[in-house]
């Protein structure tokens, strides 16, 4: 019979695919981080995390858009929703949908966070995942979470869901706030495989 010990060392936790880093870049007073490349049909799909990305305006949101040409124009037709959960120094908490950060069959830039401060110690982390990027039938799936220390003194996890609406190869991503230079802050690509 097998045990635990037995077996703990030679089974795999998870079905779960590896990771593959295919980019990284650092923010400086950066205006847009992009990924022009690496985005392809290698992957079914794609991982970027964003790591103590710091606005160098205050009160300023985290957005994202996607690219069927290779980055010279960032205006995809999606449909969003936005939620998220906030708790502040105070010890108020929330759970709320925000209707004011959706796109409905949008062009615009989604907001992946709501407005992060600029003080020292105030940044926004997260991920976006993309699904099928390459695929020519279907429309293009993407889910995001972010987590940052924000203006109001608060904590706040936000969800976005959505799709591009393109059945076009998605091949580009690019991040910016609302306003404002990314001041500093990490992005990494991955392939999932």
């Amino acid at each position: 019979m097998a045990t635990y010990k037995s077996i703990r060392y030679n089974t795999p936790l998870s079905n779960g695919g590896s990771q593959v880093l295919l980019a990284e870049t650092t923010a400086s007073s950066s205006a847009t981080i992009s990924f022009t490349s690496g985005i392809d049909s290698t992957y079914k799909e794609y991982l970027i995390t964003f790591i103590n990305v710091h606005p160098a305006t205050d009160e300023k949101a985290l957005t994202f858009n996607g690219s069927t040409d290779t980055g010279s124009n960032y205006n995809l037709t999606k449909t969003t929703t936005f939620f998220q959960a906030s708790h502040t120094e105070g010890d108020s908490t929330s759970l709320a949908y925000d209707t004011n950060r959706d796109l409905a069959q949008g062009t615009g830039f989604q907001q992946l966070s709501t407005d992060v401060g600029n003080g020292n110690d105030e940044s926004v982390s997260g991920y976006l995942s993309l699904f099928n990027p390459s695929d020519t039938t279907f429309v293009k799936h993407f889910i995001a979470s972010t987590n940052g220390y924000y203006s109001g003194d608060a904590t706040a996890n936000a969800f976005v869901t959505g799709y591009f609406n393109t059945t076009s190869d998605v091949d580009a991503i690019q991040f910016k706030f609302v306003s404002g230079n990314i001041d500093a802050g990490t992005f990494k690509l991955y392939g999932v495989l």
